[in-house]
């Protein structure tokens, strides 16, 4: 398997002199039927055969031995060779790539060295003061995995920021949460803010129910006010939609799939999530339906199969998606091929919404749904029948969409308001 990366005997044998040899071209057979760039397995496999002389050098005789040599290994490299890193963020990145390459490796081949990576198993916050926590989320509440993902989040914060104060959970008190809060809200939209004092309300409910807590102070946690309504919804024009398709590279394979995800996100004014699980057996080809199955709201909808959309998912399939056996819509690029996800979905749409130049607030996938339902209430489409094809579970979120309908606003405005209503 070498011999397809590596063509000087010399370097061959260098190689295959190293005393993890056996590991490393397990490793290479691995990247080899995953379908890495020839380029990342020359990258990779140098940075391996440096490594193995490094735990060499500090004791290690075999494979099991390997682990507690990764971190080292990549700060020694950083000190070594990162003379070009700018920045703190920079230099943190070029250390994560060499510990990266070096943990891969191990996954592949120590046995068992999976089960006690930090970065696969890393303990649920608060797991010794609040073991239950995260099922009482799950169980009795009836929150999704989406949700619990945002409660795992912000416990992480405070356990992090209880360490650094040698802070209890038993030791939580309303200055502590608030001088916490405090220090989180500079980075938070006002929404987030408000959530992140919910999240910490109902932890605190949760640690008095369980005794860990003598009081429930959880009344104490104020969070900022948001009014309903309050907001313009950060939709662009459709010039600007037109704008950002013409970014779009549809001859590259990744053209490609991006172009089909930001026509389904405008065109239906889906969620990122919603983009990101979508199957191939959500499209009914034969029929030109496509599915979208457990919205927000707990309900699917089937739409009609756009023909610009449908052609570009073909033009996706055909000549972009790469060779799996997954059911999921759209993939990564680079190997190993795995599913996107909502975030990824996210950043493709900011990527092209600052690549044309569109000047809006926190660009992203929700821009564009923002944009569809704007275009649907400019259409005169009652809100009841846009809620519903935006899959909205409570009427009041399509109201606010209103409130861009500039013509109607002016009439209401200029003219008499109760003959409109």
């Amino acid at each position: 398997m070498l011999e397809r990366y590596f063509l000087k005997p010399t370097t061959l044998d260098r190689i295959r002199a190293c005393w993890i040899a056996d590991a490393i071209e397990k490793y290479v057979a691995w990247l080899t039927a995953n379908r890495f760039a020839t380029s990342t397995v020359t990258r990779r496999v140098p940075v391996l055969v440096h490594f193995a002389d490094f735990a060499q050098s500090r004791g290690a005789k075999c494979l099991a031995d390997l682990p507690c040599h990764a971190r080292p290994f990549a700060q020694t490299w950083l000190d070594d060779r990162g003379a070009h890193c700018a920045g703190k963020r920079e230099r943190n990145r070029f250390f994560d790539t060499q510990r990266n390459v070096v943990e891969q490796m191990l996954e592949i081949t120590v046995p068992q060295y999976a089960a006690t990576n930090a970065r696969r198993d890393r303990p649920e916050p608060f797991i010794e003061q609040a073991p239950g926590f995260f099922g009482y989320l799950r169980e009795e509440r009836g929150l999704k995995d989406a949700s619990i993902v945002h409660y795992r989040g912000t416990l992480r914060m405070l356990e992090k920021y209880c360490l650094a104060h040698d802070i209890a959970a038993r030791g939580l008190s309303p200055v502590i949460l608030s001088a916490f809060v405090t220090g989180q809200a500079p980075g938070l939209v006002p929404s987030g803010q408000s959530n992140l004092c919910s999240e910490l309300k109902v932890f605190v409910r949760y640690l008095h129910r369980e005794s860990v807590l003598p009081a429930d102070f959880s009344s104490s946690i104020g969070a900022p006010q948001i009014y309903r309504l309050s907001e313009i919804p950060r939709s662009i024009s459709w010039e600007s939609v037109r704008r950002m398709l013409v970014e779009v590279d549809t001859r590259s394979a990744v053209g490609k799939r991006d172009y089909a995800i930001l026509l389904l996100l405008v065109t239906y004014g889906l969620r990122a999530h919603e983009v990101a699980s979508i199957t191939l057996d959500d499209i009914d080809w034969k029929r030109e339906r496509l599915c979208i199955p457990e919205r927000k709201a707990g309900h699917s909808t089937a739409y009609p199969l756009s023909p610009m959309v449908g052609n570009a998912i073909i033009d996706y399939l055909q000549h972009g998606r790469p060779e799996t056996e997954g059911r999921q819509l759209f993939f990564r690029r680079s190997a190993p091929y795995l599913p996107m996800n909502g975030n990824s979905i996210g950043a493709r749409a900011s990527f092209y919404l600052h690549k044309a130049g569109v000047d809006v607030r926190r660009p992203g996938a929700h821009t564009l749904r923002h944009t569809c339902v704007s275009r649907l209430v400019a259409a005169e489409i009652d809100l009841k029948t846009i809620g519903d094809y935006v899959g909205h579970g409570n009427p009041a979120s399509t109201q606010i969409y209103t409130k861009i309908d500039v013509e109607a606003l002016r009439e209401v405005a200029l003219g008499d308001g109760e003959a409109i209503l």
